[in-house]
Parts: structure tokens; sequence; C-alpha cells
């Protein structure tokens, strides 16, 4: 409701655009609260329920086809657009853009945890969170890939579209929308390592400008893998009763681990609540990292790693 009211805001008059909320959950309270922002205000707003949840790439395609406009503005449910959003952005359209990528803040808590600090790095980038488009060009690219089927990636493999085709991306910092950091468990992060596999996905679809544009991380990764395979060589030492070389891959391990929750510690904090959780992630994520990846490469039969 809060992106609605802030949208009831703007200074752009109400008949010079209209409001269409697609909901991927199918959600009545979703559906009741857009009836009850139309009584209110009575600005022109459709609300489309899909048939089962597809992700946010199907939810963006379905809005852009069915709005009328020759402009589309994409937004997010928990953003909140500021009053001058749309008439900034329209001022830019008449002196020609084709594609606008707008401001994003993101308000920093004094503590944050280091999910919530790779979100707001990953709002500065291109992201259809603020980003308007013409309709020409949203078909000429075909819009949002959805095998991209969950919030990750779909608006970098847009953008690399939008690259390839030689159509130009204007920045523009008076365009702008709030985007409050969500409060995320602790846990949060691990259930995340599930994006490494859209990331194999973007990769097979525009290698050399995930290699130029994409951080790798590379020697993280290497310590992920590292940590895996001392694990399964020290097992299978084990099972094959060779003391010395499981001896030697599980302190591989150790070393490697405690390495990682330093580095959490360091980044969360060292008090007891925050140093189980660093423990805790840093042994699980290279384990769910290396799986993901592994799964994405397989599924997208791509070499990824």
């Amino acid at each position: 409701m809060n992106c609605l009211d802030a949208l009831s805001q703007q200074r752009l008059p109400y008949g010079q655009f209209e409001i269409i909320v697609v909901d991927d959950a199918k959600d009545e309270a979703t559906a009741e609260t857009v009836a009850e922002f139309i009584r209110t205000t009575g600005i022109e707003t459709r609300y489309l329920a899909q048939p089962q949840r597809l992700g946010m790439a199907a939810a963006r395609n379905r809005g852009w086809k069915a709005a009328r406009g020759r402009i589309i503005a994409f937004t997010e449910d928990d953003c909140l657009p500021q009053p001058d959003w749309l008439s900034n952005a329209l001022a830019v359209f008449k002196r020609g853009a084709q594609v606008i990528s707008g401001q994003v803040r993101v308000p920093v808590k004094d503590r944050t945890t280091n999910h919530e600090r790779v979100t707001f790095a990953d709002s500065i980038s291109f992201v259809t969170t603020n980003c308007f488009i013409l309709r020409s060009i949203l078909q000429r690219v075909g819009g949002f890939e959805e095998q991209f089927d969950i919030a990750w990636r779909e608006d970098s493999d847009l953008q690399f579209k939008l690259l390839q085709l030689g159509v130009p991306i204007t920045k523009c910092p008076d365009v702008r929308i709030i985007h409050p950091i969500q409060q995320s468990s602790w846990w949060t992060s691990l259930k995340e390592e599930r994006k490494q596999s859209y990331d194999a996905l973007l990769y097979k679809r525009h290698p050399e400008l995930f290699r130029q544009r994409i951080p790798m991380y590379r020697s993280q990764i290497v310590r992920y893998y590292a940590s895996v395979c001392s694990v399964l060589i020290g097992l299978m030492a084990l099972m094959m009763g060779n003391v010395f070389v499981a001896g030697l891959s599980f302190a591989l391990w150790f070393m490697l681990a405690l390495t990682l929750i330093m580095g959490r510690v360091a980044a969360e904090g060292a008090d007891p609540k925050h140093l189980t959780y660093a423990v805790a992630t840093a042994l699980a994520k290279p384990f769910l990292s290396v799986y993901w990846r592994l799964h994405g490469a397989v599924k997208y039969k791509v070499l990824y790693w």
C-alpha cells in the first residue's frame, strides 16, 4: 500500500498515467488493497493476478504488455517513488531518451547485516526497480527472459540485451525512488545461495558481458571449492582407512573454515549472537554455493563454476 500511496502523490496529473499491479502471489489481500486504493483516489489502476507463481520477469512481462502507454515504468511493491518520479522521467523522454535508469536510494541503518549490505550494493547497478523503457524497445528485445523465475539477474539480462542492440541507457539521478532495506533473518543469505544457479543462466546467455560487468569473486569461490573438496577427500580417506590423508584434508578444511568465520565475524560483529550466526553461515555457505553453481551448470548446460 505504501507504494500505491507514493504513486498517488505524483505531480504528474492522474489522467497522464495508469497503474498496473501484477500480483505473482494471487493474494486476496493485495486485490482488496488495490480495490480500496481505487475507491479512495480514483486513479486508474488495474489489478492482474498471475494464474500461478511465475516470478518477477513473467509478472513484468504481463504488466507491460497490458499497459496502454508508450512509456513503461517499472518499480516494486516495497519501493517509494518520489513525487517527481514520473514527471522528471517524462521530461527526459521528451529530450529523446529511450531507456532511463533512475536512482535507487537505500536508507542504511547504523548496523546492517552482510546480506543487507550486498542488497544495497546491488541497488547501485542497473535495476528494473526504477526503470523506464519505451514499449517499442521492450518489443524489440522481447521483454524479460522468463527463465529467470526468481527476482535475480532478470534485470541484468534485460540490460545486456539493450547493450547488444546498441540502445542507450540514460542515467537519471533526478528520477528517484526510496527502497527501504527489508529486515532479514540470519539464514536468508544461505537461502539465497540458489541465486548462483541463475548466474549460470546469465553467463550462458551473455558470456562476454557477464565477464565484463558481473563481479566474479574468484578467490572466494576457490576457497569454497577447496573447502568442499577437502571434506570429501577426508571422508573418502577415512572410508579407505587412510588416516594420514584424512587428517591433512580435515586440517585444510578447518583452516579454510576458520578464515571464513573470521571474515563473517569482522563483517557482522563479535557479540555471541552474531558469532553463532557467523559460524553457522561460514560452515554451510561453501557447500550451498558449490551445489547451486554446479546445479546451474548442469541445468543450463554451460561450463560455469
